[in-house]
């Protein structure tokens, strides 16, 4: 879901609810995590608490994954939500999820990644959740990402902060990078003018350095996340406003064109 992708042959298929458009991508995501981060709604929630002031009009969501996010943050000022998400696999449980959701109809989901979009279509919001770290060239994908933007509209990206974190589990769900304040600031094209660059889940920035340190983890267990989500991210939505939001283990940003 997470990279510039090679064309192969593709093909268009109108669904009765679902306008969906495969593409017969090759990219396999190689984590298998998505489906345990799924079940975190209190991490779910808190961000999207954040981020749902900004989203209305056409949504661009790059690298939807599961489509875990995606009916989280749907809200009554989206005209149109468009899904891009290159593995098949994923891509197959994400038409099966948005398929159950009420605001069907105004959600496309495409097999493809940035690139194969529409040249001339432009978007109010682009999301990218959990999904720059895993691309290499990170700033070629950000200029691709703002000339897709309507003067006005808004980049917000959520990213793992702090390469200090990184360890076994970035390496094996395929992370180039964790980011600080200003290795994502630089990521972002000149002209452009932040909104917001805010750290979250101060607690569970412990909880990341052990696991970096002692247990070294490639993956988290299902009990792990329940206790990060059910215990640490209530007490980080307490102590990340004490701290004005300068420490965490994530960070969000928003820009506006």
């Amino acid at each position: 879901m997470k990279n510039s992708l090679k064309k192969e042959n593709s093909k268009k298929e109108n669904l009765p609810e679902l306008s969906l458009v495969e593409s017969g991508e090759t990219y396999h995501y190689p984590g298998d995590e998505l489906s345990l981060f799924q079940h975190a709604t209190n991490w779910k929630s808190y961000f999207a608490r954040l981020i749902k002031p900004y989203l209305s009009g056409d949504i661009l969501e790059v690298g939807a994954g599961c489509g875990g996010t995606t009916p989280l943050l749907f809200n009554e000022n989206v005209q149109s939500w468009t899904c891009l998400e290159p593995d098949l696999a994923l891509f197959k449980i994400l038409n099966s999820s948005i398929s159950q959701f009420e605001g069907q109809q105004k959600i496309k989901t495409i097999n493809y990644g940035l690139d194969g979009l529409e040249t001339d279509k432009k978007y109010d919001v682009i999301l990218y959740i959990d999904v720059l770290e895993h691309i290499e060239d990170d700033k070629s994908e950000m200029q691709k990402a703002f000339a897709k933007l309507n003067d006005g509209g808004h980049i917000i990206i959520l990213s793992p902060a702090h390469n200090l974190l990184f360890s076994p589990f970035d390496e094996q769900v395929g992370h180039y990078r964790r980011y600080n304040r200003s290795s994502l600031q630089s990521a972002i094209p000149d002209q452009t003018h932040q909104v917001c660059l805010n750290y979250l889940d101060s607690v569970g920035f412990f909880a990341s350095l052990a696991n970096k340190i002692l247990l070294k983890q490639s993956n988290p267990s299902a009990s792990q996340i329940k206790v990060w989500d059910s215990y640490l991210v209530p007490l980080s939505k307490i102590f990340d406003q004490l701290l004005a939001y300068q420490f965490g283990k994530s960070i969000l940003g928003i820009w506006s064109k």
